[in-house]
């Protein structure tokens, strides 16, 4: 039986030579990976020459699943690599990446995936329309990745590449970030609280205030993303008192220490959050601002000022106050998604309180303006320039996901669950903007929610497999 052909085609604002190199970075792997579906790599050796290879953990259902072994040729007729199954779910399996060019210096990316199903023709009518489906899912999420991130990449890109130290890498933004700038080929050092195990790793521990000082002279950035979560659990006394000693004592403790340094980094990025403004009401507010009250508000006071001793050494301090951030692996979005998918979603009190957001994605863009823009400094609000208020958001939710949203939450069983937490996080109206970003012109991928919500859950509209090209086509466009 023949093997189903799919075939994935769109320009990329970069060379065909750049496209190569981005898929041959160390961070890609991570970037094409979808955020909705866990897999568990288990082993990884070099990244898309001819012979390295991939050890993937793909979930079924529950705790079971598939390992697929893949391995890597360069057998393509233009530039471009070939990933091939040596073990797994499929019959066959044989994914060309073809890099061509559109005779005006940029590249257009062919992702041409041939496969078999076990089980023969049953296999095809059993679950050929859902892997199809999936695998459209898959490559819009690559597609639009790789586009996004090229436009970054190319449009800040360095002669050299830069040494950035971060930490929180492990956490839901820092691993993104992280894949980001190593894709555009940046040198990226972790700070870590255990012993380092790898090369790439330094120790440090805010609560005993020991950091290895050594290993962050000569950096050129370092973004600093470290701190307990504030939506994790209800917030007893302790917790509160955690969450705050986490964010001041690490940042008093980078601050420092790089303020020290003979050879100090440009720039420091420190996470900060838009609860710095307290309730606002209907009012839209930018960075220019006043603080606000409340626990969160006094929090992100301290918070920011723990930076100070950098900004007086000279280094270039930048605050980024973070929304909401919508992501399909973690954080708050599948917490919230999670009664809509059984049919309960619904407006949380009045729903006319403002909620403002930002695509992880997007927000992986700041923080790199953050690095390479020199005109940034102090705060600037990391949202989507389109806060929306919380039935707008219920609504939009219900939408991508195709559920109801007729099941309203009372203010006062939020307040009841939740505490002091539902108010400050739920309840509180936050109408933020972010204005300095809008006057340096910063391109946001996902201004809107849907675009945000449908690229975070995998739920876009339509496909993007197309017909095999005619070899004149073909030739058009091949460099």
């Amino acid at each position: 039986m023949a093997p189903t052909t799919r075939i994935y085609r769109t320009p990329k604002p970069a060379t065909p030579e750049q496209l190569y190199s981005w898929h041959d970075s160390p961070g890609a792997f991570h970037r094409l990976s979808p955020p909705w579906r866990e897999v568990e790599v288990e082993e990884v050796v070099g990244t898309i020459r001819p012979g390295d290879r991939k050890r993937l953990r793909i979930p079924l259902v529950g705790p079971i699943g598939v390992t697929w072994d893949l391995v890597h040729t360069d057998d393509v007729d233009s530039l471009g690599f070939v990933d091939t199954q040596v073990k797994g779910p499929f019959r066959s399996w044989r994914h060309e990446h073809h890099f061509w060019s559109d005779g005006n210096g940029h590249a257009v990316l062919e992702d041409r995936v041939e496969y078999g199903l076990p089980m023969g023709p049953l296999g095809r009518v059993v679950v050929g329309s859902r892997v199809n489906a999936e695998m459209d899912r898959l490559f819009e999420l690559r597609h639009t990745r790789t586009r996004i991130d090229l436009q970054r990449l190319v449009r800040n890109r360095k002669d050299t590449p830069m040494r950035i130290a971060i930490t929180g890498s492990t956490g839901l933004v820092g691993e993104r970030l992280v894949a980001f700038l190593r894709g555009g080929g940046h040198d990226v050092l972790r700070l870590v609280r255990s012993e380092p195990k790898a090369s790439d790793e330094i120790s440090w521990s805010p609560s005993t205030g020991e950091i290895d000082a050594e290993s962050l002279e000569g950096l050129d950035a370092v973004v600093h993303l470290a701190g307990v979560s504030i939506s994790s659990g209800l917030w007893t006394e302790k917790r509160k008192q955690a969450i705050l000693q986490s964010r001041v004592e690490g940042t008093q403790l980078l601050a420092r220490t790089l303020a020290g340094l003979q050879s100090p980094p440009k720039v420091l990025v420190t996470a900060s959050g838009v609860n710095y403004y307290g309730d606002t009401g209907n009012r839209e507010t930018t960075e220019s601002a006043p603080g606000g009250e409340g626990f969160l508000a006094d929090v992100v006071r301290q918070w920011e000022a723990a930076s100070e001793p950098a900004k007086v050494a000279g280094i270039r301090v930048v605050n980024a106050r973070f929304g909401v951030v919508m992501a399909g692996e973690g954080g708050m979005l599948p917490l919230i998604a999670l009664p809509f998918r059984f049919g309960v979603g619904g407006p949380l009190g009045s729903g006319k309180q403002w909620m403002s957001w930002i695509a992880l994605d997007d927000l992986v863009g700041v923080i790199h303006e953050a690095i390479i823009n020199e005109e940034l400094s102090g705060p600037i609000n990391a949202t989507s320039p389109e806060p929306v208020t919380n039935e707008e958001f219920t609504k939009t939710l219900g939408t991508v996901l195709k559920r109801p949203t007729f099941l309203r939450v009372p203010a006062f069983a939020a307040r009841t669950v939740g505490g002091q937490l539902a108010e400050e996080l739920i309840l509180i109206s936050l109408r933020v903007v972010p204005a300095r970003l809008q006057e340096i012109g910063f391109h946001f991928a996902f201004p809107t929610l849907e675009a945000a919500l449908r690229h975070e859950l995998g739920r876009y509209v339509g496909h993007r497999a197309s017909e095999e090209p005619a070899a004149e086509d073909r030739e058009d466009i091949a460099a």
